[in-house]
């Protein structure tokens, strides 16, 4: 099908974002250390908790795509951090550097000789390597407008 490497170039821009609204890297981008753990008032989750869940979200989303026998964490205690803050600012550093790495690497599935973006994954319930893509795109999306309502909340938005 001659649409497909346009349909992976055009699912590689979704998922690494930019053009109808800020990255994720750009939405954590010098985030002051105090503010990472901080709950606003109101608020259920801090900027901490919102990356992780993006994170686990994704690596899970990306595992379940590259391994038959994967096995999800339980919902919702396993896709969300207990703690609201980074133990410190290397746990911070790592987790929005794991994000990117994980990202990447399910690029690498839509760009590999074999990918299939169409049949169902002989998993799951009839979840293909497309639906995947948009799932990951659209859940960090989701999560990055978040983070940035609560960087406007603690006034630390441009």
């Amino acid at each position: 099908m001659k649409e497909v490497p346009t349909l992976i170039k055009n699912l590689k821009e979704l998922l690494n974002g930019g053009h109808a609204h800020a990255t994720f890297e750009q939405a954590v981008k010098d985030l002051p250390t105090q503010l990472q753990g901080q709950v606003p008032e109101g608020m259920p989750y801090s900027i901490w908790q919102l990356a992780e869940h993006i994170r686990i979200t994704q690596l899970d989303i990306l595992e379940f795509s590259r391994n038959p026998d994967y096995e999800s964490p339980k919902w919702p205690d396993g896709y969300w951090p207990a703690e609201h803050a980074p133990k410190n600012a290397a746990a911070w550093e790592e987790s929005i550097a794991q994000i990117a790495r994980d990202r990447q690497a399910f690029i690498d599935l839509l760009e590999a000789p074999e990918a299939d973006l169409f049949t169902p994954f002989p998993h799951g319930s009839g979840q293909n390597l497309l639906r995947e893509a948009m799932l990951i795109a659209d859940h960090t999306s989701y999560h990055t407008g978040e983070i940035i309502v609560l960087r406007r909340l603690m006034g630390a938005w441009k």
